[in-house]
């Protein structure tokens, strides 16, 4: 039986990290089909929907849209709650983590550089207190959203803060979630998880 293939960029960054850690952390080998812009291009339109990350199981057929892949392997592997409202809870930080890339996505599209980074700016001042209030509203105890145990809207956290803490966005403050130790404890937590520290050990 052929192992379960993962598609996406080859940069351990956005969507498709996010499931190359689920299955990391559900302890599934898997296919890590990394491919350049070019490959994207002339399979593009083969694909369910015209992106990736693409989540390939034999026998079931190729799935799209990350929170989808997600909240799957999350059900198969213990890293989504059971209990709907638990569940909702959950789906709601997965999802205000895609909101937040789709504030950010239109930025990228600016070409003058001024303007560029008066709208990152204005992000930072606005909507970024916002959302990480609304963030830290969400996660309760802690380590993990879920309390003790990781899940899959973990991973998701995790991704956000690591694309900005790490510097990954010009003129986004790296320490602009530094106001919400919540949402910083689950992004240390899923760093120093053994499973985590394993795949980025053995990919440096």
């Amino acid at each position: 039986m052929a192992l379960p293939k993962v598609t996406y960029f080859d940069f351990p960054g956005s969507r498709g990290e996010e499931v190359r850690l689920a299955l990391t952390l559900a302890g599934v080998e898997f296919e890590d089909n990394r491919i350049d812009r070019a490959t994207f291009g002339t399979m593009r339109s083969s694909l369910p929907f015209p992106s990736v990350p693409t989540f390939e199981i034999d026998g079931h057929g190729t799935f799209a849209q990350t929170n989808a892949i997600l909240r799957l392997i999350g059900r198969q592997h213990q890293l989504y709650p059971d209990d709907p409202y638990a569940a909702a809870r959950h789906d709601s930080l997965m999802e205000a983590a895609e909101e937040f890339r789709n504030k950010i996505s239109p930025t990228m599209r600016i070409a003058d550089p001024a303007e560029k980074k008066a709208a990152r700016q204005q992000l930072a001042q606005d909507y970024i207190p916002l959302w990480g209030a609304g963030i830290e509203r969400l996660i309760g105890q802690g380590p993990f959203v879920g309390g003790t145990e990781p899940g899959v809207a973990d991973l998701k956290l995790f991704m956000i803060d690591k694309w900005v803490s790490g510097g990954g966005i010009e003129d986004i403050p790296t320490d602009a979630f530094d106001a919400f130790p919540q949402f910083k404890g689950v992004a240390k937590a899923v760093a120093a998880h053994p499973a985590i520290v394993a795949w980025y050990a053995k990919a440096a």
